[in-house]
């Protein structure tokens, strides 16, 4: 009997890479660089299963090319490369990993708040240009993280991590959702709710835990950064779109809010010559917040067992498009 043949647009744990392998015919894109569009198009004419990642467009085009695809199993959280309502039409069910990268996410946006605000990387390469001479009292000076009030947009299983870390530090935590928490959450974590302009003006960091839709593209903006108190700090671990970049660069540079951490940009990724990386106050890393081993490790293993689960039709462990199933 004929194995199914699938793609794979990465390189991913071994471990994944065998459960697939022994269960299909398996091929992999071994470059660096995602697979250009009209290569990806020509891999999955005969595909019954794809395992793509978020740099990897799955379009109308696409879902019309792969006439024999089965199942879409994404390596990530967010699936907005994906045309969810054309999978959905063509009965494709959609694969995400969501939950094992809760907690390296926390710790990512709590790292890059407390190395925003410290003056971290920009004092790193002070000493690293020979301007560390003396030590002075006056020196990279920031705001203080321990006692401090976070503004957590976007109150998911990622905000609720963050809230927990906040609790270690003596933060009075305030958040915003469309989907207000429930008492005893807010009292367990002890929450307080805000809407969005309030939460801004008030924080003394504001962490980005929002996804990307339609709504929240570009929901913090100029306006929003005038809400901001000047010694604010903002973390987006999201999406990039969710912040107006264009806003964001002019706002550092005027000074309308201290600093900024961020491990999604838009455009991903950003051109060295960006004018964000030419601020002392912003910080850009490369979409990073899940790269701890053992997530990971636990993304990939997910995302295998969603594509086995697909072509061998049964129900996804984690689907994005779960409604799918209610129209087979």
């Amino acid at each position: 009997m004929l194995k199914p043949k699938v793609f794979v647009t990465r390189r991913i744990f071994p471990e994944a890479l065998d459960m697939i392998a022994a269960k299909t015919d398996m091929e992999l894109w071994e470059d660096e660089l995602p697979p250009p569009k009209d290569i990806l198009l020509e891999k999955v004419k005969d595909c019954q299963g794809i395992l793509s990642l978020l740099t990897d467009e799955l379009d109308t085009e696409f879902f019309k090319t792969a006439k024999h695809l089965r199942v879409v199993s994404q390596i990530a959280v967010g699936y907005d490369n994906i045309d969810i309502e054309e999978a959905t039409r063509r009965l494709i069910p959609i694969g995400h990993t969501p939950h094992v990268l809760n907690a390296a996410t926390a710790d990512m946006a709590f790292l890059l708040m407390m190395a925003s605000s410290r003056r971290l990387v920009e004092s790193q390469t002070f000493v690293k240009e020979g301007g560390w001479k003396t030590w002075h009292p006056m020196h990279f000076l920031g705001p203080n993280v321990s006692g401090a009030t976070l503004g957590i947009v976007g109150m998911g299983r990622i905000g609720l991590e963050m809230a927990t870390r906040a609790r270690g530090f003596d933060m009075e935590v305030l958040y915003t959702d469309p989907n207000r928490r429930s008492l005893e959450d807010e009292q367990k974590y002890n929450l307080k709710y805000q809407d969005l302009d309030e939460l801004l003006t008030k924080s003394d960091f504001i962490s980005l835990h929002v996804n990307l839709t339609p709504k929240t593209h570009h929901l913090i903006s100029k306006r929003e950064f005038q809400l901001m108190k000047p010694t604010a700090v903002l973390v987006n671990t999201a999406r990039g779109s969710i912040v107006d970049h264009a806003a964001l660069y002019n706002s550092l540079k005027k000074g309308d809010f201290f600093a900024a951490g961020i491990d999604v940009t838009d455009p991903e990724p950003l051109q060295k010559d960006d004018p964000l990386l030419s601020l002392d106050n912003c910080i850009v890393v490369p979409h990073i917040a899940s790269a701890s081993f053992s997530s990971r490790l636990d993304m990939s293993k997910l995302a295998a067992w969603n594509l086995l689960a697909g072509l061998n039709g049964e129900t996804l462990p984690n689907c994005a498009n779960p409604g799918v199933y209610e129209l087979n």
